[in-house]
């Protein structure tokens, strides 16, 4: 014969678990604010960028630039000289539909002998929303 008490401690157990687990799915689906889709996405872009994945950062830049360059001119755009050890998003920034991310750089310089290292360097990128989504944009 079971303890009734113990089905009981069970059955509660379980029911916790459960509207434990249905409030963090909530919290999971709960919309983002565009302050934080931003942060998201320019730190997915600085990745790419910090791996050399080119064609990942260009699939995040505004439609349109997309239009009219390829991810290879997109690329070359950037040169040989100095490449990106780090980067971090410091702050976002958002109006209706476009907002500014502070990012921090860790740049290398193309001048070892200088001896200089890893230079640090802050720059703003713009991010615009087009059809509901975010994209960094791109001058030409």
């Amino acid at each position: 014969m079971t303890n009734p008490a113990s089905g009981r401690r069970r059955t509660s157990l379980g029911l916790l678990l459960a509207a434990s687990l249905a409030m963090s799915g909530c919290a999971m689906l709960a919309p983002k604010t565009p302050e934080q889709q931003v942060q998201a996405k320019a730190a997915e872009y600085w990745k790419a960028r910090v791996a050399n994945d080119y064609k990942k950062a260009y699939t995040l830049l505004v439609p349109s630039y997309r239009k009219i360059r390829t991810d290879e001119q997109f690329r070359q755009q950037f040169g040989e000289g100095a490449s990106i050890a780090s980067a971090e998003v410091t702050k976002v920034t958002c109006e209706a539909t476009r907002c500014e991310a502070q990012v921090k750089l860790g740049v290398k310089t193309g001048l070892p002998s200088l001896g200089l290292g890893t230079v640090t360097s802050y720059l703003t990128d713009v991010w615009l929303l087009e059809d509901g989504a975010w994209w960094r944009f791109q001058g030409t």
